[in-house]
């Protein structure tokens, strides 16, 4: 059974409208998931955005990264009654387009600085709340370890992660209360669990009042994607931190689902006591990253080599390494940067890196055998020894 030393009471955040659900102030935490189809394929996406909402999603998230793809929303929108949040990237413009059709637009403010570089990242995000209030939607701050503002990162030193990313959200907050625009949450999401804890906990102290959307970005594949997410979002949520939450999975199109079953599960093992953060972070030395698959994926065959990563490193599972392993141009280029070797996919070739160093593009049939060499060749030249 539950005590209150296990689960402390829910921060007092506001309360934030996101189409028919309601975040913050007690109200119930909602589970979101994200369509890995591609948008402008109207019908697969509005049938996956329904299989989503049967399986228990409150929100369901989109992205879209052009015109084009913007243009599907009247139709995808005619043909479900979830509530659509979309995944706004570089064009902070498409907005207006995105607006009239969904419940909610997620920017990330390390993304804005890269269309029309010349203009103040305030004037566009003034221009987001206009356009949110003038069709009565809600924001999310959305602030990723790999992609923060480089003119908020230059003000910390390279090792310190967290300091920029909780000083991006805070500044965004900052502009948008003054714009009178309280309509938001915020996201501050990391692939180590230990830097969710942290940067949502001190997020939490400096901000009480602000919702909080839980997430471990680039989880990877079950079950270890599982239990990173378990470890972050089952510990802020036993501290009474966190408002709604994804269970962020690399998984096929056709699983999608099992992101809802993750997050219902850590909700109800929180709720009854049954949470261990200590027994969820047991996690092997070998750290297997992975972004979870979604429409922005350039190749089918990333969740394929995925998969292939995790077997081919198995003998290796006790050594330290991190291997990140990215399914698109957006975050692929960014945040393999802080792995010791990283694959980011594009539609032909695979993108092989050394930390922030590109050795080369390979096709997906060629790309295992020369990560093994890298992997080999770094554990030698580290003289890294497995776990005794």
């Amino acid at each position: 059974m539950k005590t209150a030393a296990e689960v402390k009471a829910r921060n007092p955040t506001r309360a934030v409208r996101i189409g028919s659900i309601t975040i913050g102030a007690g109200h119930p935490i909602a589970i979101q998931s994200m369509c890995a189809t591609k948008t402008a394929d109207v019908e697969a996406t509005a049938a996956q955005v329904n299989h989503l909402t049967a399986a228990g999603a409150a929100v369901v998230r989109l992205a879209v990264d052009s015109s084009r793809e913007a243009r599907a929303l009247p139709d995808i929108r005619q043909r479900t009654r979830a509530n659509l949040s979309v995944d706004l990237q570089e064009n902070y413009r498409l907005a207006a387009e995105i607006a009239p059709w969904v419940d909610k637009i997620r920017y990330n403010p390390g993304h804005l600085y890269h269309h029309e570089p010349g203009k103040a990242w305030q004037e566009k995000v003034r221009y987001l709340v206009e356009v949110a209030v003038r069709h009565d939607i809600a924001l999310r701050v959305g602030v990723n370890c790999g992609s923060v503002d480089p003119a908020v990162r230059a003000k910390f030193e390279a090792h310190d992660t967290i300091g920029p990313m909780l000083a991006s959200a805070l500044e965004h907050c900052e502009l948008l209360d003054r714009l009178g625009f309280t309509r938001y949450c915020v996201s501050l999401k990391d692939s180590d669990p230990a830097k969710v804890i942290e940067v949502n906990q001190r997020f939490a102290a400096a901000r009480p009042d602000v919702p909080l959307h839980l997430g471990v970005t680039e989880a990877g594949m079950p079950p270890w994607g599982v239990q990173k997410s378990r470890a972050a979002l089952g510990e802020l949520l036993r501290r009474g931190i966190g408002d709604t939450l994804r269970v962020s999975l690399t998984v096929p199109n056709a699983r999608k689902v099992e992101e809802i079953e993750a997050g219902r599960q850590l909700l109800e093992d929180v709720a009854e006591g049954r949470f261990s953060g200590d027994a969820e972070f047991r996690l092997p030395r070998l750290n297997i990253i992975s972004c979870p698959s979604c429409s922005r994926v350039e190749n089918e065959a990333f969740v394929e080599l995925a998969e292939q990563v995790h077997r081919m490193t198995r003998p290796w599972a006790d050594y330290p390494i991190t291997i990140a392993v990215m399914g698109c141009r957006v975050n692929g280029p960014g945040e393999t940067d802080d792995a010791d070797l990283g694959l980011w996919c594009g539609p032909n070739f695979v993108n092989l890196k050394r930390g922030s160093q590109t050795l080369g593009a390979y096709r997906y049939s060629e790309i295992l055998p020369r990560l093994q060499a890298e992997l080999e060749a770094l554990i030698r030249e580290k003289g890294l020894m497995p776990a005794s």
